[in-house]
């Protein structure tokens, strides 16, 4: 059964997404007004009764001086991954960018391809066996994935080399870590942590640590809290209007889609978080805390709070996001793997991004351009 697809209008594809139990906060509509230096494209895939049956947000971002573009599909797009005819829905996907100018596809599959419960991973780390999470036997395994990986690689597609990267070097995170939720209380997802986490959510609560959800008009108090964690962690900040944009385009398409805490001790605000939800999956995106006061564990406050509130949500995961792989304790990338095994959860492998060049030369081209504006940083 061949797939018909085409530009959608933002209603339709919104409408499509809401249909769903969950997708990527990356591939709702508004997600194209946040990455304003990107032009957006809602594509969607029509079946023979004229059907919306799948959609995709697609960015495209320009070439310098010439009008051919990189179309990028974050955490996208939303379609039936495990068809066995993965080419009717690709295909014309393809044939369409490229009319539209693009020399190259980028797109990430929602696909998790395996887990490791928390565990798996402590052992791992305490019994030194292994430095990278990739060497772990998993607890659990989605045969199609790999069936999906296959078929892909048979289409052309080429998936990003992350040897180097621990999960990072590509656009979106390939290691997350997720708390379930489904069928689980809030004391089962409290029993579920380790000592440490119970410890640190007792003294913030006896220490009188406060959480509250913030406005739109506390986003600088966020923002000055984010800027010292980047000098602390050695990161570039985004820019206080990055996460204004964000607020209005997500929560003016669909109210209460971004949320901020804000977790204060004594009237001081020592920690902030944004939180997402698309249907039943809610991410913490975004943390900043300063180095005062530590010791009321406002980040582990905070977090349970936002926890709690997923779960009356009716959230199916709690997903804290990007991990690194890494189980080396001397790597500078290990205290996130260790903050967030501590919850319980479980790390997740996502297949990772996949390219497509609709022009070998121009995406040799783009590849020079992008790695010296990286040495130039």
């Amino acid at each position: 059964m061949s797939l018909r697809l085409s530009t959608i209008s933002r209603e339709e594809h919104l409408a499509y997404i809401q249909s769903l139990p969950s997708a990527s906060h990356m591939q709702v509509p508004a997600w194209g007004g946040v990455k304003a230096e990107w032009r957006p494209e809602s594509i969607g895939w029509f079946d023979e009764q004229n059907r919306l049956v799948g959609v995709g947000l697609v960015l495209y971002r320009q070439l310098p001086k010439l009008k051919r573009f990189l179309a990028y599909l974050p955490e996208g797009p939303v379609i039936n991954w495990f068809d066995p005819d993965l080419e009717r829905w690709l295909q014309p996907m393809l044939a369409h960018l490229k009319s539209q100018g693009a020399f190259s596809v980028k797109m990430g599959p929602p696909v998790i391809i395996r887990r490791w419960n928390a565990d798996v991973i402590k052992q791992a780390i305490a019994g030194k066996t292994a430095k990278r999470l990739r060497d772990v036997e998993a607890s659990a395994y989605e045969p199609r994935a790999f069936e999906v990986v296959d078929r892909l690689r048979r289409m052309g597609w080429q998936q990003n080399d992350d040897e180097d990267g621990g999960g990072f070097s590509a656009g979106q995170p390939r290691y997350v870590f997720q708390v379930p939720m489904e069928g689980r209380t809030t004391d089962d997802v409290l029993k579920g942590m380790n000592q440490q986490w119970r410890r640190n959510i007792k003294k913030s609560e006896k220490a009188g640590v406060q959480v509250s959800l913030g406005r739109f008009e506390d986003l600088p108090i966020f923002h000055e809290l984010y800027k010292e964690t980047g000098e602390r962690d050695h990161f570039i900040p985004r820019p206080l209007s990055y996460f204004q944009g964000m607020w209005k385009a997500l929560n003016a398409e669909t109210p209460d889609t971004m949320r901020l805490y804000l977790a204060a001790h004594e009237g001081e605000v020592l920690a902030a978080t944004t939180m997402l939800r698309t249907g039943n999956h809610i991410w913490y995106s975004y943390g900043a805390s300063t180095v005062r006061k530590r010791e009321v564990q406002p980040s582990n406050a905070i977090q349970w709070q936002m926890m709690r509130d997923a779960h009356a949500m009716g959230a199916r995961v709690y997903d804290l996001r990007g991990i690194s792989d890494t189980l080396d304790e001397e790597n500078h990338l290990f205290g996130l793997i260790r903050f967030k095994v501590g919850t319980g959860g479980q790390a997740a492998e996502y297949l990772g991004e996949w390219d497509f060049p609709l022009s070998k030369v121009l995406q040799k081209a783009f590849d020079m351009y992008m790695t010296s504006r990286a040495v130039a940083r």
